[in-house]
């Protein structure tokens, strides 16, 4: 049965009027300052990687601009918490981790959200292989040489980090496991203070991201012996593999992306994958993260969110067999 032409210019002014009030309910964004959360101190890869990121964002997308809001504790726990609860309007955002999004619920017995269900994935942005470096003062100078070390002197060796259940603890406790020395973990209260005593000598070593570290050994303040990659970096193509050294198949990359409370509208979080992306096409941009110890790393909102599922389950394998604990 055919269509006349008044019946098909009344449906077509129709969804006109239908496509105008979607307009009109689709709310401007943003309209107030964006809070990008960090679940850590300032000076750690987390913190420098949001600053880098918040400073490009602010020039493509017009409006209050953002602010970086630092809100450590628990292992990241807080403010994730924090963000999980806020109003999904695109104007919280988290710059998501590898230890909040996928260690967290395999060391603790009741974290208070669930990364896969109270998150909407954004954009991820990089990822970042843990270094290993000790304190100048140890007799090593190979990977090899440290593992030697570690073991005629069992117990004798503190390592670093961030804190009780970060990746630096989650790092360096497999690396111990795996390489079959025994060390002590002693967490602080961020990376920066733990890297500052690493330097000072209170602790022998730390196996944490680059952008924290790479820094100081190149300045001779520190010692770098391998990296926690399955191939060597761009950035330091002269650090072997910990995996070429003398553990086969060891591997312990950070990763980061941003995230908002789940219910987000799909509108801003593509704009968001869209600003971010384009960012990490840029080769000014990827060369600073390069000159931090990153590597940028582009991928769809679903992509990331998958990347968060399967690293929550290979994680918890990992911390069960090594008997890593998150502490109380």
């Amino acid at each position: 049965m055919g269509i006349d032409r008044r019946s098909l210019l009344a449906g077509l002014a129709l969804a006109g009027l239908g496509h105008a009030a979607r307009a009109q309910v689709q709310p401007a964004w943003p309209t107030q300052v964006i809070r990008l959360v960090v679940p850590f101190t300032p000076g750690g890869s987390t913190d420098l990687l949001a600053r880098l990121i918040a400073s490009r964002l602010e020039r493509t997308i017009p409006g209050k601009g953002f602010v970086i809001e630092n809100r450590p504790g628990a292992g990241g726990m807080i403010a994730a918490s924090q963000v999980a609860k806020s109003d999904p309007d695109g104007h919280t955002l988290m710059m998501g981790h590898i230890g909040t999004l996928a260690f967290n619920p395999a060391l603790y017995p009741n974290v208070p959200y669930d990364p896969v269900k109270d998150f909407q994935p954004v954009a991820l942005v990089a990822m970042v292989p843990n270094i290993l470096v000790i304190n100048p003062s140890l007799p090593a100078n190979s990977f090899q040489e440290f593992v030697a070390y570690a073991k005629a002197n069992p117990g004798k060796l503190n390592y670093s980090s961030g804190g009780q259940g970060s990746a630096a603890h989650i790092a360096g406790a497999y690396l111990a496991h795996r390489a079959g020395f025994e060390a002590i973990h002693v967490p602080y209260r961020g990376t920066a203070p733990s890297v500052t005593d690493l330097v000072a000598g209170s602790v022998q070593f730390t196996l944490t991201g680059g952008p924290a570290v790479l820094p100081l050994a190149a300045a001779g303040q520190l010692r770098a012996l391998g990296v926690a990659s399955s191939e060597r970096t761009s950035f330091a193509p002269q650090l072997p593999t910990i995996a070429e050294s003398g553990l086969p198949g060891f591997e312990a990359v950070q990763w980061y992306g941003i995230v908002a409370p789940a219910h987000t509208p799909a509108a801003i979080v593509e704009r968001l994958n869209r600003e971010i992306n384009a960012l990490l096409d840029q080769p000014e941009f990827v060369a600073a993260l390069d000159r931090d110890g990153a590597i940028a790393r582009r991928e769809t909102p679903e992509g990331f969110g998958r990347l968060i599922a399967s690293e929550g389950t290979l994680w918890r394998d990992i911390i069960t067999r090594a008997s890593i604990k998150g502490g109380s």
